[in-house]
């Protein structure tokens, strides 16, 4: 498809991220909450779903379902961002205001995939 070119860096941001869940699983787990069950597998799905999505943006016919997951994912992947401030292991060292900054960025990220959203 031809979409603009920041869509293909949205696309290929999650892409990036979503490989990082497999290649550095520990960073991922050090910040997953404790208190939802199976970590592992909960980094290893994250991980696959920024792949999937990433790439159903791309295509015409998966973009605005792809779109509503990236959104979706992100309002979960609060819990991470909460919980990373509320834990020094999670925070891993983190200054607390880039921790702070990160939580109202996941609502910029989301206007940024709703500005691609079609009717």
């Amino acid at each position: 498809m031809n979409y603009p070119w920041h869509l293909y860096l949205m696309a290929a941001m999650y892409f990036f991220a979503g490989i990082m869940h497999f290649i550095k699983p520990k960073a991922y787990l050090r910040i997953m909450p404790r208190y939802l069950p199976f970590p592992k597998v909960l980094v290893a799905l994250s991980g696959l779903a920024e792949i999937i999505l990433a790439i159903g943006v791309c295509f015409a016919e998966t973009k605005n379902l792809s779109i509503f997951g990236i959104i979706a994912m992100l309002a979960v992947f609060l819990l991470v961002h909460f919980y990373m401030l509320t834990s020094k292991k999670a925070g891993a060292g983190i200054p607390v205001w880039i921790l702070v900054f990160r939580i109202p960025l996941q609502f910029v990220l989301m206007f940024w995939a709703l500005w691609y959203l079609q009717f």
